[in-house]
């Protein structure tokens, strides 16, 4: 089909991961007769296809399976509904409100919808960006590359390895690399204490009897050719010392693969670092969505994939009413050491909200204290929580949005430790 003919869809979902599929499979549920998914890899199905271990869809789909079983599951299904995927297909720019230029082995396309869903997911900050000096061997990885090199390409990575990070996903990777016969012989965390569950470190790490540095930071990869070893610095005493290993695998520190939803000139969020979006995940544009870890980088696959049902709900009544909010959505902030909110803006009257409620992060561990929602001089919501934990969510009710003024000052979330009530 040439530029000058584009096809025209119902629904276009750019990203093919829990999220996207999600959406479209409720999308097709409801009646929308053509909705299609682009997909940037060879296989739809996003990270949970490179993640080999239990624990998949118990939210969604009410069931316990592994990573691929999880991600097979939703493209079988989505085929079955109906829904067209086009796999190596990256979305390259914007043409329009609703309409992309796409490329794949085929070549380049364009493509309107009468809406979009922003589904492209997150991705881990490799090392350039988390500013580590020394060389650059090989054996640096993410994990999801990490995960590539291990589920799908069957192929070790090393013997001795270093895991940046202490959140969940770091103990996953833990799990990969012993998968592909290749020993932890160290966490490490700035943070004074790992960020996972109990169970989760114990089926993990302790069995494999591995060291979790705890207010420590990998400042130096060492290595000609191949990792030989990191310089650890003790963020308490300054003093450093050397770890021999042959890699070294950075996990967490997630962002929002966002790029399209900034050259699309979306309102972006600044905490979020991702579009902003109200309760029925509508971002700034007319017509436009966002959903997934998109917008809360990073959640579970199954946390995901509710999102991109939620989403596929609003557009629904989108492309059956055409209306969209008047009023501008009121944004919300947070203060330290609350560090972001999602959804991150309430639309004219509240409206709907991810099953979830809202989704927080905090930046350090807090102790006992209260959340507490208020806008201007008025409180409006407040709970008390024993401890919070950085990079696990706090999913919060909102019973309290009736109360909130729509042309009022934004609305501020924040902690309250004990001491300080």
């Amino acid at each position: 089909m040439s530029v000058l003919e584009p096809p025209t869809v119902d629904v276009l979902i750019v990203g093919g991961g829990p999220a996207g599929l999600a959406a479209a499979l409720e999308l097709r549920r409801r009646g929308v007769a053509r909705v299609l998914v682009a997909e940037r890899e060879d296989t739809a199905g996003g990270i949970p296809r490179h993640a080999d271990h239990t624990g998949f869809g118990l939210r969604d789909l009410h069931r316990l399976l592994s990573g691929p079983q999880y991600a097979a599951r939703y493209v079988r299904n989505a085929h079955t509904a109906g829904v067209e995927i086009r796999t190596e297909t990256s979305v390259t720019e914007w043409c329009g409100p609703r309409s992309v230029r796409t490329t794949s082995p085929s070549g380049r396309d364009e493509i309107t919808a009468r809406a979009i869903i922003l589904a492209t997911g997150c991705r881990e900050r490799p090392r350039p960006a988390r500013l580590v000096a020394g060389d650059r061997p090989l054996g640096v990885l993410t994990t999801g590359a990490l995960q590539q090199f291990v589920y799908l390409q069957r192929q070790a990575v090393g013997r001795r390895a270093v895991v940046v990070g202490a959140e969940h996903v770091s103990f996953s990777a833990v799990l990969t690399l012993a998968h592909g016969g290749t020993a932890t012989v160290a966490m490490v965390t700035e943070h004074p204490h790992h960020q996972t569950y109990a169970p989760v470190k114990w089926i993990s790490a302790t069995p494999r009897r591995v060291p979790i540095l705890t207010s420590a930071r990998v400042t130096r990869i060492i290595g000609r050719g191949r990792v030989q070893a990191v310089e650890i610095t003790d963020l308490r005493t300054g003093n450093t010392r050397t770890l021999a290993c042959d890699t070294v695998v950075f996990t967490g520190d997630w962002i929002p693969d966002h790029e399209l939803a900034r050259r699309g000139g979306l309102d972006m969020d600044p905490a979020t670092r991702a579009p902003r979006v109200d309760g029925a995940l509508r971002t700034s544009t007319p017509g436009v969505f966002a959903a997934g870890n998109l917008i809360h980088a990073a959640e579970t696959a199954d946390v995901a994939a509710l999102s991109g049902r939620h989403a596929a709900g609003a557009v629904y009544a989108f492309l059956e009413s055409g209306a969209w909010g008047e009023t501008p959505p009121l944004p919300m902030v947070c203060a330290p050491p609350l560090a972001w909110v999602s959804p991150s803006a309430l639309a004219a009257g509240g409206g709907t909200l991810p099953p979830l409620g809202f989704i927080l992060r905090v930046r350090e561990f807090c102790s006992a204290g209260v959340v507490e929602v208020t806008q201007g001089a008025r409180t409006l919501w407040r709970r008390r929580y024993r401890r919070l934990v950085p990079n696990r969510s706090i999913h919060a009710a909102a019973p309290w949005i009736p109360q909130v003024e729509p042309g009022g000052p934004p609305v501020l979330w924040r902690w309250l430790p004990d001491q300080q009530r």
